[in-house]
């Protein structure tokens, strides 16, 4: 496989960043998609940091929207936006490892934040349970 058929994949892109990337591929701001779908700006801002995920419902009206298939907004694969055209400094082998560490330790912290969130749960209801 080649980089341009895996730039979106899983393993090298986040959701948030197949988002941002139809986005632009579609020709619009981060203020008129979040008009056209009925969030605010900033709601469409944390999806495209990846710091919160659109309920199916908005995912499907985006996937619609910016002309991409579901499927490939979610994990990469299918029909999507082709990868940017490759510049002189994408090709230095040493950045695309530092882009591709980068978007691994992205996804790990978003995980272990979910982790930490459960737990913070689990520490609150047994905390509930002690107080009664």
């Amino acid at each position: 496989m080649s980089e341009s058929d895996t730039w979106y994949s899983e393993t090298q892109a986040t959701l948030g960043d197949r988002l941002a990337a139809a986005r632009e591929a579609a020709g619009l701001s981060q203020s008129s998609l979040a008009t056209r779908l009925g969030v605010r700006q900033k709601t469409l801002r944390s999806w495209e940091s990846d710091l919160s995920e659109p309920r199916a419902n908005r995912l499907q009206m985006l996937a619609a929207m910016l002309g991409v298939s579901l499927r490939w907004l979610l994990t990469g694969e299918g029909e999507g936006v082709d990868p940017p055209a490759p510049t002189d400094v994408s090709s230095d082998a040493a950045l695309l490892q530092a882009l591709s560490d980068l978007r691994t330790m992205r996804g790990e912290l978003l995980k272990m934040t979910e982790r930490m969130g459960q737990l913070e749960k689990r520490l609150r209801k047994q905390i509930e349970t002690v107080d009664e």
